[in-house]
C-alpha cells in the first residue's frame, strides 16, 4: 500500500491531507480514486490507515480509519557521518542507508575530501538528498524520515562527537590490525543493557580514506577506532555494510 510523509499540520485526529508532489502522485500517478486507502506518517512516528474522499490534481481529504502500530524503526538511532564523496556516491549512501534504517545524515569535509564544496549551491543539494531520504522511507516503509545535516568542517565535525554513545570511526588501519566491530559492539551491548536506545554515529571516509592525523583526532574527540573487515569497501559501500552490522548486533534480525 502506497505510503505518504504528510506535515504534522496537515494530519488531524480524524482526517489528513495530501498537497502538492504528493497530491499529483496520488492522482496521477497511482490513479486513486475516492474509497481508496493509503498510509500517511507525520514523521514523528505516527502512522495511519487513511480513506479518500476527495481528491483533484493539487489536493487529496481522506478521513483517517485506523492508527496503525511503529514496528519499522532500527533499535538504535544511527547517523551516518560521510566525507563527502565524488559524484553522485552521497545519493546512493542516503538512499540505501535510508532504506537499512539510518537515522540521519551528517556530510562533512576531511583532508581527502577530493569533491569541490560549493557553499552555494548547498541548499539545493541539501534539497535533493532530503528529497531522496523521504523516498526511500516511503518505500521502504519506515515511519520517520532521516534527517540530512548540513555539510559541516572537519573542526565543527569532531565537536559534533561528544553527543553520542558511541561513535565508530572506520579506519583501514585497524582492520589491518584486526581491531574489528565485533568485540566493540559486544562490549558495548552488554554496557547498555537496561538502558535507552542508543545514539550511535558511523564515520566513512572519502575515496583516499583518513589520514593518521585525522583518526588520531578523531579517537582524542571519543570516537572508538575499528576496521570492517579484512577487505578495503568502497566509500559509498563502507556506510551500508556497517549500517547492516549494526542492524544485526542490535537484535533486529532476531537472537535478542
Amino acid at each position: 500500500m502506497q505510503r505518504y510523509f504528510v506535515p504534522p499540520a496537515l494530519m488531524g485526529e480524524m482526517s489528513v491531507s495530501l498537497e502538492g508532489e504528493d497530491a499529483r502522485h496520488a492522482a496521477a500517478v497511482m490513479r486513486s480514486k475516492p474509497g481508496d486507502c493509503f498510509i500517511a506518517c507525520d514523521g514523528n512516528g505516527r502512522d495511519v490507515l487513511a480513506k479518500i474522499v476527495s481528491l483533484d490534481k493539487d489536493s487529496v481529504q481522506a478521513d483517517i480509519i485506523e492508527e496503525l502500530s511503529v514496528t519499522a524503526e532500527m533499535t538504535w538511532q544511527v547517523t551516518v557521518a560521510q566525507s563527502l564523496p565524488k559524484g553522485d556516491k552521497l545519493e546512493i549512501v542516503i538512499q540505501k542507508g535510508t532504506e537499512a534504517g539510518a537515522s540521519a545524515f551528517q556530510p562533512f569535509i576531511s583532508q581527502r575530501t577530493v569533491v569541490q564544496y560549493d557553499e552555494r549551491k548547498e541548499a539545493k543539494r541539501i534539497d535533493r538528498w532530503r528529497k531522496i531520504a523521504k523516498e526511500a522511507a516511503e518505500q521502504s516503509h519506515r515511519s520517520v524520515v532521516p534527517q540530512i545535516y548540513a555539510v559541516n568542517s572537519w573542526k565543527l565535525f569532531l565537536k559534533q562527537l561528544a553527543e553520542f554513545d558511541l561513535v565508530l570511526f572506520c579506519y583501514e588501519e585497524e582492520g589491518r590490525a584486526g581491531n574489528g566491530l565485533r568485540d566493540v559492539l559486544s562490549r558495548f551491548k552488554s554496557e547498555r543493557t537496561g538502558k535507552p536506545a542508543a545514539r550511535v554515529m558511523v564515520v566513512i571516509g572519502p575515496e583516499g580514506g583518513f589520514t593518521p592525523e585525522e583518526a588520531g583526532a578523531a579517537a582524542a574527540s571519543g570516537a572508538t577506532l575499528i576496521g570492517l573487515g579484512r577487505r578495503i569497501l568502497r566509500t559509498e559501500t563502507a556506510a551500508l555494510f556497517a549500517l547492516a552490522c549494526l542492524a544485526y548486533e542490535s537484535g533486529e534480525l532476531g537472537g535478542i
